[in-house]
């Protein structure tokens, strides 16, 4: 089992909260992504995978609309994607992604939360060589088709590696660059996918005590209730079981 695996496994945050944090977040990624590519999901792959994903979510279809709508709408923020790196408690790595329309209110809000947790916001770019920036599908195993098989074909269009999960899903990574041409191949052949996401997977894990657990989890609980935030990555190991 690779990083990858290993990652998904450790990683224990609340990210997506409760469903209205998931509405939320979904509706800002929807409304990014008509802004760049447009609102017709056909010419969009990203929106396209989105509007998969609320389905899936049972975001209601009026919340869809209306995420949508916001892209072309002057009375709405313009949200921007910008990420924070920096350092927590007992030197964990820390990578912040947001989505924002107030660039001056989401820096300071996460400077204030590093800071009070006894870590620092570093400068951007500052914690690239930590984090290596994947995309992560998931997907319903097809009648008929071996995973050693799926494996093989996938190779050629940049998956790195693959695994069954618990739940008998599929689950694979490749380069953060070949999310696309995986999408386009998995639509193309008719498979049901769960889920397409980008995550920033860890290059190595920090070991910390239980008592420094407890300080850098809530650091990371804070960041997470932020409105703005999307997701957030970090590189402290699991714990034991």
């Amino acid at each position: 089992m690779g990083r990858a695996f290993e990652y998904r496994k450790a990683t224990k945050m609340k990210r997506w909260g409760n469903m209205a944090r998931v509405f939320t977040k979904l509706g800002k990624q929807i409304t990014i992504a008509v802004r760049e590519a447009g609102s017709d999901p056909n010419g969009n792959p990203r929106l396209r995978m989105l509007m998969q994903q609320a389905k899936k979510e049972n975001m209601p279809k009026e919340n869809v609309e209306r995420a949508i709508k916001k892209a072309f709408s002057k009375d709405e923020g313009n949200y921007k994607e910008i990420n924070y790196e920096g350092y927590g408690p007992h030197g964990i790595a820390i990578f912040v992604e947001t989505a924002t329309d107030n660039n001056m209110r989401t820096v300071a809000n996460v400077r204030s939360y590093f800071t009070k947790a006894g870590g620092s916001l570093g400068t951007s770019g500052c914690l690239q060589f930590l984090f290596d920036h994947k995309c992560v599908f998931s997907i319903v195993p097809k009648e008929g088709v071996e995973l050693e098989e799926l494996e093989l074909e996938l190779i050629d269009f940049g998956v790195e590696e693959l695994e069954q999960d618990e739940e008998g899903n599929i689950v694979f990574y490749g380069d953060f660059q070949s999310y696309s041409a995986i999408q386009k191949y998995l639509e193309d052949n008719g498979f049901d996918i769960n889920s397409a996401e980008f995550e920033r997977i860890p290059n190595d894990y920090k070991t910390v005590t239980e008592e420094q657990r407890a300080a850098i989890q809530k650091l990371l609980d804070r960041i997470e209730e932020d409105e703005d935030v999307q997701n957030v990555y970090h590189n402290m190991a699991a714990e034991e079981e």
